[in-house]
């Protein structure tokens, strides 16, 4: 099975790309950051202005253009098709169910103080118990939902302050 990668260039176009495509490319290094690259029977010079390798998003520099280049893998579009967002952790003020389910336990108060990753939850989705936890320090706002009840993709569940 093959790994891929949906790319997207200047927040608007795109697709997707094979790990064996990345790997087939035909391109020499000439220096750090620059790269000449044959594609099509053309030679393209490029090179890579900054990386962001923990958000693997790029600006590549041909010609006279400037391209960004946001990858994401299986991985990225599962946990986005979940509600949740590796960037944008530390800014969350809520937590939203991220399937539904059935609320097990809440293990959290409100004005109860949380570090990162402290456990606040426990939902129960297709025969299994998923531990929600808390993506960073702070305080709980309000509870949203009560022990034992049902809950909808997207419900709120906890606020901080």
């Amino acid at each position: 099975m093959s790994k891929t990668f949906r790319a997207r260039l200047n927040n608007s176009l795109e697709f997707d790309i094979s790990k064996e495509e990345i790997i087939n490319l035909d391109y020499i290094h000439n220096g750090d950051s620059e790269l000449h690259i044959i594609q099509d029977h053309n030679s393209i010079k490029a090179q890579v202005i900054s990386s962001d390798f923990l958000n693997k998003k790029y600006t590549v520099k041909i010609d006279s253009n400037l391209y960004t280049v946001e990858l994401k893998d299986e991985l990225d579009l599962k946990i986005s098709e979940m509600g949740f967002s590796l960037s944008g952790a530390k800014n969350i003020d809520s937590i939203m169910a991220p399937m539904p389910g059935l609320l097990l336990d809440i293990m959290v108060k409100v004005s109860q103080e949380v570090k990162e990753n402290d456990p606040l939850l426990i939902l129960e989705a297709m025969k299994m118990e998923n531990v929600i936890v808390s993506p960073r320090n702070g305080i709980i706002k309000s509870i949203a939902i009560d022990k034992g009840a049902a809950v909808e993709k997207n419900q709120l569940l906890i606020e901080f302050e």
